[in-house]
């Protein structure tokens, strides 16, 4: 009876352990479904936002012409403050109180911040839709490169092959660019550049969980609001916006608002799709969008001068954006990293 009893309370403690096994196993496979959801709600909700931005702007700033790209970089940066400070002190949300530590932690993020913004605004009234995405682009590879030596990501064959296939498109459809401007390129190819550097400065930050998504959102604003528009005074950029005749327009002041409240969900959505997913995946998102703002940007704006090489390298181009979608979202592991390189410093 006692080798009975035995056997009873062994096999007892087996099932014991097996049903904690079965119960980690489901846990984790949870995680992993909630963990997958996040990324890809992440990424669409990004996707969204910045196709609305993309199409806002463009109409405020060139069907209506208003003068002063500027301005309207001022007007999302004034909204994204309003709007958080309101939710901090609602309860609605949370994030650390200004410290004289604060500009130290999140350097150089606002100056990355308010060249992206500035610059990306520039090239959306200075290049017809089409064009502008097609250069946008360029950011892909610099951020694959940013990547590599700033956060020590290296990225797989298949993730290589498709942004090599997306700047090839790029510069096919550059090639043949029938309404070239200099200032245009040269404001995309800027915004490009601040675009891989937020995205992989940001990834460094989020990690360090210092500030949060809503502190350095909030944060980059603040800093950058004083000094973007005394910059904007001094070019008189402020006297122009000011009269600027539409302003009783309210179809003009709708669109002109909206444009300011998607400046603060794109720059919240682009913390939230980088924080769940990568800097790279979060560009390419980015450029996925394109998709139909380069279809729509061909009637939108009415600048856009129509050829088949131009439409032929955007194609290939939005080829490249699809098989990279394809190979990060099926990805199960982590991509494979190594130490941040040693000469690069805590910022």
């Amino acid at each position: 009876m006692t080798s009975l009893r035995r056997s009873a309370k062994a096999w007892s403690a087996m099932g014991a352990v097996g049903n904690g096994l079965l119960a980690d196993d489901g846990a984790s496979d949870m995680q992993a479904r909630t963990l997958l959801w996040r990324r890809v709600g992440s990424a669409v909700f990004y996707g969204a936002a910045s196709f609305m931005i993309t199409v806002v702007n463009k109409t405020v700033l060139t069907t209506y012409k208003f003068p002063s790209f500027q301005c309207l970089a001022l007007g999302q940066m004034f909204a994204t403050i309003i709007v958080l400070y309101t939710g901090k002190k609602l309860g609605i949300i949370s994030f650390p109180d200004l410290e004289s530590s604060t500009l130290r932690k999140i350097w150089p993020l606002p100056i990355i911040y308010i060249g992206n913004v500035t610059f990306g605004l520039g090239g959306t009234k200075e290049l017809s839709l089409p064009m502008f995405t097609a250069l946008r682009r360029f950011s892909i590879l610099m951020t694959m490169v940013a990547e590599f030596y700033i956060l020590g990501v290296k990225p797989s064959m298949a993730v290589q092959f498709s942004v090599y296939t997306m700047i090839l498109g790029a510069i096919i459809a550059a090639s043949n660019d029938l309404a070239f401007t200099a200032e245009g390129y040269t404001f995309v190819l800027l915004n490009d550049f601040f675009t891989a550097t937020q995205g992989v400065f940001m990834k460094k930050k989020l990690d360090s969980k210092e500030l949060g998504k809503y502190g350095l959102t909030y944060y980059n604003a603040l800093f950058m609001v004083i000094p973007s528009f005394l910059f904007a005074f001094s070019l008189g950029e402020i006297d122009r916006a000011l009269e600027f005749p539409d302003w009783g327009n309210m179809m003009f002041l709708c669109q002109f608002l909206l444009s300011c409240i998607m400046g603060f969900i794109l720059s919240y959505s682009v913390i939230l799709c980088t924080h769940y997913n990568s800097a790279l995946t979060t560009t390419i998102i980015g450029c996925l969008k394109n998709i139909s703002v380069t279809y729509l940007g061909m009637v939108i704006g009415g600048d856009y001068i129509f050829s088949w090489v131009n439409f032929i390298g955007i194609n290939f181009s939005v080829i490249g954006s699809l098989v990279y979608t394809w190979v990060t979202f099926r990805r199960k592991e982590p991509p494979t990293s190594k130490p941040l390189l040693s000469s690069v410093t805590n910022v």
